[in-house]
């Protein structure tokens, strides 16, 4: 398979069971739900698939699993952020032979580091990948924001895109105009809200969370986007946001919007949403409000 990034490529959610087990059946059922709402990829073991929380047992199960249940259908990119160096290596090593497409990688968590560390470790880790690698931008959660200097000696050392989860459209724009004139390398954009806006600069898609229960509405939001519908455009960001005034609005913790994705595939009978430690789903309360929000939607 040619490796294309682009379009609508969701941070798939990792279903599992009341006892932190993988819940092998939510996987399938998941991954034919995305696949039939017309998904260009999916993206394992990202922030909305809690990766850093899993056990390295656990991600692999889902890497084989997932990579066995999409057969070839669209690409596999997988998540291999960790704070041991070999702990990525071995996580990529195992995407390697279960059949995915890429890795994306992030800065390691936990230690602040400099811009220069940065540059050094991808210099250290670019060389002993299996497979492509994207990288991906998310401040929030490693303590350091990728510079344009950063992402492009990246490019130099093999990447194939980005994708960007910083919230910042200034930054946002800042790698589209940096890389415009590299079609290989894809500008993709986290914060799902940003998706049209992004397509019409010049970027190219969105790791889109509301698309692990929603797939269809950013598939067609994608495509209005690229083609410049601006009716269609503005009616489905009307949907966008309704997602984001009630899915992403119950309860009152950050981790608000993994738990409201989970809540509502969980409100289609397509998996279950117990978390992985430290998160909790919702309380019945929250959860039958995502179940009244999903009727409407």
């Amino acid at each position: 398979m040619k490796l294309v990034l682009k379009g609508i490529i969701p941070p798939m959610i990792t279903p599992l069971t009341a006892d932190g087990n993988l819940d092998i059946e939510g996987v399938q059922r998941l991954i034919e739900h995305l696949i039939s709402g017309g998904v260009h990829g999916i993206f394992l073991l990202g922030t909305n698939g809690e990766g850093p929380s899993l056990t390295y047992e656990l991600r692999k199960e889902l890497i084989s699993y997932s990579c066995k249940f999409v057969a070839g259908r669209i690409p596999v990119l997988v998540g291999i952020t960790d704070t041991s160096f070999l702990g990525s290596l071995d996580i990529a090593e195992h995407a390697k032979n279960a059949g995915a497409d890429a890795v994306v990688v992030a800065p390691p968590y936990y230690f602040p580091i400099s811009e220069n560390e940065m540059i050094e470790y991808l210099e250290c880790l670019a060389p002993k990948l299996p497979l492509p690698f994207m990288m991906y931008n998310m401040p929030s959660c490693t303590k350091i924001h990728l510079t344009i200097k950063t992402v492009k000696r990246a490019k130099e050392l093999g990447a194939i895109g980005i994708k960007d989860s910083s919230g910042d459209m200034d930054y946002l724009n800042s790698l589209i105009e940096e890389f415009k004139g590299s079609p290989d390398f894809p500008i993709i954009v986290g914060t799902e809200s940003f998706l049209s806006e992004t397509i019409r600069k010049g970027g190219h898609g969105a790791v889109a969370g509301g698309a692990n229960f929603v797939p269809g509405l950013f598939v067609d939001l994608y495509n209005a986007s690229v083609q410049n519908n601006n009716l269609v455009i503005d009616e489905l960001n009307e949907k966008v946001k309704y997602i984001y005034d009630t899915i992403y609005s119950v309860g009152k913790y950050e981790s608000r919007v993994t738990k409201g994705i989970k809540s509502a595939l969980s409100a289609m009978d397509i998996c279950e949403d117990y978390m992985a430690l430290p998160l909790r789903r919702f309380e019945n309360g929250d959860r039958e409000k995502i179940k009244s929000y999903m009727r409407e939607i």
